[in-house]
């Protein structure tokens, strides 16, 4: 363990420490309490509302963010420990001419979502997995999945929606699901 003092970021009078990030590839310089949430610091400094708060101890997937490539929760990180980090949010899936980048594309198209609460975090897992394995197989989908739930049971919309990302089973798969759950 280093010795190097000069790293450590102490708490101003206000008892916040500054933390830079790069936000959906715009760099913020943020002051967070040093117990304060990176999922607290996104919706209330920065107004970015699409990662939720549901269950408060990272079980439902609702608050998942992408820091460094990796799907975290965010309301178990703590927003003065991403200092120097790279976080996408579901807001960072927009490209500059309102396009959207193939996962929530596929989730519009399959309705994979009812109320929409839990969407954010399927899709930013979706995003994180794709990212490290372009071709995943339905194991490593559901895997992905494990810490998320959806309240609404539009599980076989999701999952539908992530095979064909994702290139798993063939169209008539695809719409055999959406068939069974319309019967």
């Amino acid at each position: 363990m280093s010795d190097d003092l000069s790293q450590v970021k102490l708490p101003d009078d206000d008892g916040r420490v500054p933390v830079r990030l790069d936000v959906n590839g715009r760099a913020r310089t943020l002051r967070v309490h040093p117990t304060q949430t990176l999922l607290d610091a996104l919706r209330e400094q920065l107004r970015l509302h699409g990662a939720r708060s549901g269950c408060g101890v990272g079980m439902c997937g609702a608050c998942t963010v992408i820091i460094d490539e990796q799907a975290v929760s965010g309301c178990l990180t703590m927003a003065a420990l991403c200092d120097g980090r790279q976080v996408r949010t579901v807001e960072g899936l927009e490209a500059r001419d309102g396009t959207l980048s193939p996962v929530p594309e596929a989730f519009l198209r399959h309705r994979a979502f009812q109320c929409s609460y839990c969407t954010s975090g399927f899709v930013l897992a979706l995003e994180a997995l794709l990212a490290a394995d372009p071709e995943p197989d339905e194991a490593a989908v559901r895997e992905a999945f494990s810490g998320h739930i959806c309240r609404c049971g539009s599980y076989s919309r999701i999952m539908a929606a992530a095979r064909e990302v994702a290139g798993i089973g063939t169209a008539l798969d695809v719409a055999a699901v959406e068939t069974r759950e319309r019967a």
